[in-house]
């Protein structure tokens, strides 16, 4: 499932809707990893490189960062805030290049039929992930216009909402370390796993 979170992206021009932008993009990842999977199920060093490239141009990690610390965000130090969003970004580069060698598809594909915007700097695109044994799982990527260029901040996967998933685990954190800002941001290991994907939620 993990797959489809790592779509690499190019930065985007305000004229390209985010619909195209991810189609788009996904032709590349497949054109990537189409017959190189072996290679680099050896090689993930190489493929958390590539991943890490993808990302930074699509993915906009401060505001996730902010999000998922919530309400806890406002009293963080700017040094918090700041580590936290790059400690943020490797969990996730790091789980993402894990699901590409271990989920078992057999095709991404962004819908034909996609909701219309309701707001102008803000946007879903709707896409589905096709596994090996025929199981459909949709995917929801949540895009706000950031300086002219879209960017993802959230995904919804097979009803998993993981920034909210990421938040609730960031809130039991918090608690489990009596509000220390730092023992949370150092132990910081975001859990949600394929079979937990599989199985979806309601979101």
């Amino acid at each position: 499932m993990l797959v489809a979170m790592s779509v690499p992206f190019q930065a985007l021009a305000q004229s390209q809707s985010p619909e195209d932008m991810i189609r788009d993009n996904i032709s590349s990842l497949m054109g990537d990893l189409d017959g190189r999977e072996d290679y680099y199920a050896n090689n993930l060093n190489e493929l958390e490189a590539l991943v890490d490239s993808s990302l930074d141009q699509v993915a906009d990690f401060r505001y996730i960062g902010a999000s998922v610390m919530g309400n806890y965000f406002r009293n963080a130090s700017p040094e918090q805030r700041s580590r936290f969003a790059d400690v943020f970004r490797q969990t996730l580069i790091d789980t993402y290049t894990r699901g590409l060698v271990t989920f078992d598809y057999d095709e991404l594909r962004v819908l034909d039929a996609q909701q219309a915007q309701r707001y102008d700097d803000q946007a879903s695109v709707a896409m589905e992930v096709v596994a090996n044994n025929g199981q459909v799982y949709p995917v929801s990527y949540s895009l706000r216009l950031s300086d002219g260029e879209w960017r993802v901040v959230n995904v919804i996967v097979n009803g998993i909402n993981l920034g909210l998933t990421f938040r609730n685990q960031f809130d039991q954190a918090m608690r489990d370390n009596n509000r220390d800002y730092d023992a949370v941001i150092n132990g910081w290991s975001p859990e949600v796993g394929v079979d937990e994907l599989e199985q979806g939620g309601d979101a």
